[in-house]
């Protein structure tokens, strides 16, 4: 497809948006509400509470999964550049741009890319696409909002298979589990919250013989974060011909959360299916500030080792305290401390730290992200008087 038709298509489906097209990015039920002390204006100048985004001060935010060490100054550069133009709807031209960086760096063409407000709004798209058409097979425990956002929709219904005994994702039963009227696999690899990573051939073995019948997700929010990216991605796949569709997002290692940021890799075709599904478009800041820092390689690895420094001392302190925990290679730790998730997350809250509770009934288990290394300090530090208590 010429790149010019891409352009024409680019937004197809856009048109005819509405306020209630917001839920699919996360924003809905959220409303103004003027601080104490105020009047008139929800926020008026002067009156904005400083922490109004981000940590309130003294917070130790480990529950999310965020890089604070982003953006990168390449893309507050861009963000400000962007921000003067903010008068203006973001032209064709800067997503086609964004799109031919990503495609040029993955092999692909740049209408096989499909830029959307954060990976989790392409992957509702995907779930709303092929949830009317069978059930959604995944892992029981999995990055399943977007999923669940078409379920919620009754058009979709979510097949959980269970993990194995060592938490990984049991490939083998998922596949016994694909019928031809299966309507579609989604994996998340590395996968969350457990962190771990697949082995690379099995992994791509399995998504080989699964997209022979059924369409196969893989979000690969987290590959960057990694040990090898590369051999673990299924981006490969696609330009094998194979039917697979690869999600990453600007959220992690760009550390761009706020910002939101993601896209989708597909044939041509798919792409081209799923962008009339997705529910708005990326603001020009967004557009900017991914173009500014796709390829900041100096970033990413600076990022990177932040996260692996604070990941090895949540290692050690579990080591030391003779805890059980996954061997994450994410920017997250999955760990069992004896004691309840919420109940760990209660405790650490009253000391200002803040991590996930329970996920389904895996009540034993708690996920801490690595944060600002010096606030990952600060839970290495708690967890013994939690445990000792």
């Amino acid at each position: 497809m010429p790149l010019d038709l891409s352009r024409r298509s680019l937004f197809t489906g856009a048109a005819g948006l509405t306020v209630s097209g917001l839920a699919g990015a996360g924003l809905a039920g959220c409303s103004q509400t003027a601080p104490s002390g105020t009047t008139d204006a929800a926020f008026p100048p002067g009156a904005i509470d400083p922490h109004l985004l981000g940590p309130a001060e003294g917070v130790a935010l480990l529950s999310r999964n965020e890089n604070p060490y982003g953006p990168s100054q390449s893309a507050l550069d861009m963000i400000e550049y962007a921000a003067s133009k903010g008068a203006y709807y973001a032209n064709q031209e800067a997503a086609v741009s964004l799109m031919s960086m990503i495609a040029e760096k993955n092999g692909v063409d740049p209408e096989q890319v499909v830029l959307t407000t954060g990976s989790g709004e392409v992957l509702s798209a995907i779930a709303v696409l092929y949830g009317p058409r069978g059930p959604i097979v995944a892992p029981r425990l999995f990055w399943d909002t977007t999923a669940l956002y078409a379920a919620n929709l009754g058009m979709a219904e979510i097949q959980r298979v269970p993990l194995t005994d060592e938490m990984e994702i049991d490939l083998a039963a998922i596949e016994a589990a694909v019928t031809p009227d299966t309507g579609l696999v989604q994996l998340c690899n590395p996968n969350n919250p457990t962190g771990l990573v697949s082995d690379p051939a099995t992994f791509q073995a399995a998504v080989r013989r699964m997209a022979a019948t059924t369409t196969v997700l893989v979000d690969e929010a987290y590959i960057e974060l990694s040990d090898d990216p590369e051999a673990n991605s299924c981006v490969p796949l696609i330009s094998e011909g194979h039917d697979v569709i690869v999600t990453r997002t600007f959220s992690k290692i760009y550390g761009m959360a706020g910002i939101r940021l993601g896209y989708a890799i597909a044939s041509a075709e798919t792409a081209a299916a799923i962008r009339p599904v997705v529910m708005s478009w990326s603001p020009c800041t967004s557009y900017a500030a991914g173009i500014g820092c796709y390829n900041d390689d100096a970033f990413i690895d600076f990022s990177k080792s932040k996260v692996t420094e604070a990941r090895d001392m949540v290692f050690a302190t579990l080591d030391t305290l003779g805890l059980d925990y996954l061997p994450s290679q994410t920017n997250f730790v999955y760990f069992k401390s004896g004691l309840e998730a919420n109940a760990v997350q209660a405790a650490m809250a009253e000391r200002l730290i803040s991590v996930r509770g329970q996920y389904m009934d895996y009540n034993e288990w708690t996920r801490v992200s690595m944060g600002k290394v010096e606030d990952v300090e600060r839970f290495c530090r708690a967890l013994p008087e939690l445990i000792e208590a």
